[in-house]
């Protein structure tokens, strides 16, 4: 299993505004993505948008002009975490109360949900799990996730 940081080139929040939905896809449609359905994400490339709440998402690594939303840039206030391997999801079953198996929770879902005490972005990518949390508490996540895995570890050697 390996625990690495993912430096990403930008995040905007996308808050969809009463009656803006239109304004939105017609502004997503160029980039080549569409607006993801609750607890999932698009992307294309390097560009993401995943899914935080109702009319909500965050754009990584891309940018959008669009009069149909409340756009904000967030990029300075998260970090991101990739956890790959093959029992990632079982060091998050210790962190998350949510069933992360791969039929339960297949690649291109996402989740807003606690890890641990902290607020975070859960998504499930090819090969592992990308996390965003404030970046305030990159440090605690990181260490949680390290603890996580090193509990698994010492059941496995047992």
């Amino acid at each position: 299993m390996s625990l690495s940081e993912l430096v990403l080139e930008g995040i905007t929040s996308v808050a969809v505004l009463p009656g803006g939905q239109n304004a939105v896809d017609k502004a997503l449609k160029p980039l080549g993505v569409a607006f993801p359905a609750p607890g999932r994400f698009t992307e294309k490339a390097e560009l993401r948008l995943v899914w935080t709440g109702r009319d909500q998402a965050f754009l990584l690594n891309g940018a959008l002009a669009c009069e149909g939303a409340a756009l904000t840039d967030q990029s300075d206030g998260w970090a991101c975490l990739r956890l790959e391997g093959a029992a990632a999801a079982d060091v998050l079953a210790r962190l998350y109360p949510l069933d992360l198996r791969a039929a339960a929770f297949p690649p291109g879902h996402a989740a807003r949900a606690a890890l641990g005490h902290m607020s975070s972005v859960l998504m499930r990518v090819e090969g592992g799990f990308e996390i965003l949390v404030f970046r305030s508490m990159a440090r605690s996540a990181w260490t949680e996730l390290e603890h996580a895995m090193q509990h698994l570890a010492a059941r496995a050697g047992a």
